[in-house]
């Protein structure tokens, strides 16, 4: 549902705030979105964020999840979707997905959970294969497997797939400009 504040009219409200409803009654009509809402008051916009930040909290508790934190250019977020949705469905049938993020700036927390009933440990056996369709295709549009928590020690050898030669030597470079005595977390990606 798109919510207005009772009583307002669109001459007295931002450009933004109604080209941002004009998009999300848009996306609701082209069936692109199911329901959607805006805060009407910093309390309503508390509890919004509330919900967003929980969202890892609620994944955890209810079992495990294969987690991604990857970016692909907003315009080809929709067909990353469907393609990763059709490739994993078929990898992994009865696979949830738990898509949340920074949709805006191509950001995505791209997340799998088990099927239901599925044992923990059975699902998260396929944690490498599922890597590699979702890297695979993150590459194959132009994204990057690391957003905004970086690699990590967990794809650190994703990064001999995913970069060139070039742009590891460079990654080597920077490194050893700002770090020339290898005393900053030494042997982590690098």
């Amino acid at each position: 549902m798109v919510c207005a504040a009772p009583g307002r009219r669109y001459a007295t409200r931002s450009p933004l705030e109604t080209q941002v409803e004009l998009a999300l009654s848009s996306a609701l009509e082209a069936d692109i979105a199911l329901d959607a809402t805006l805060a009407q008051s910093g309390e309503q916009a508390s509890a919004l964020w509330a919900l967003r930040e929980n969202i890892a909290e609620a994944q955890r508790r209810e079992g495990p999840n294969i987690k991604h934190d990857i970016s692909v250019p907003v315009s080809a977020i929709p067909r990353f979707l469907d393609e990763a949705a059709v490739a994993l469905t078929a990898a992994f049938p009865n696979l949830r997905f738990v898509t949340f993020g920074h949709l805006g700036d191509g950001n995505l927390h791209y997340n799998l959970a088990a099927p239901s009933g599925q044992e923990a440990a059975a699902f998260m056996a396929n944690t490498a294969s599922a890597n590699r369709i979702v890297h695979d295709l993150v590459a194959a549009h132009a994204g990057s497997i690391s957003a905004e928590h970086g690699i990590g020690q967990q794809k650190r050898g994703e990064l001999l797939r995913y970069k060139s030669a070039v742009e590891l030597d460079l990654m080597r470079m920077v490194k050893t400009a700002l770090d020339p005595e290898g005393i900053l977390n030494p042997g982590k990606i690098l």
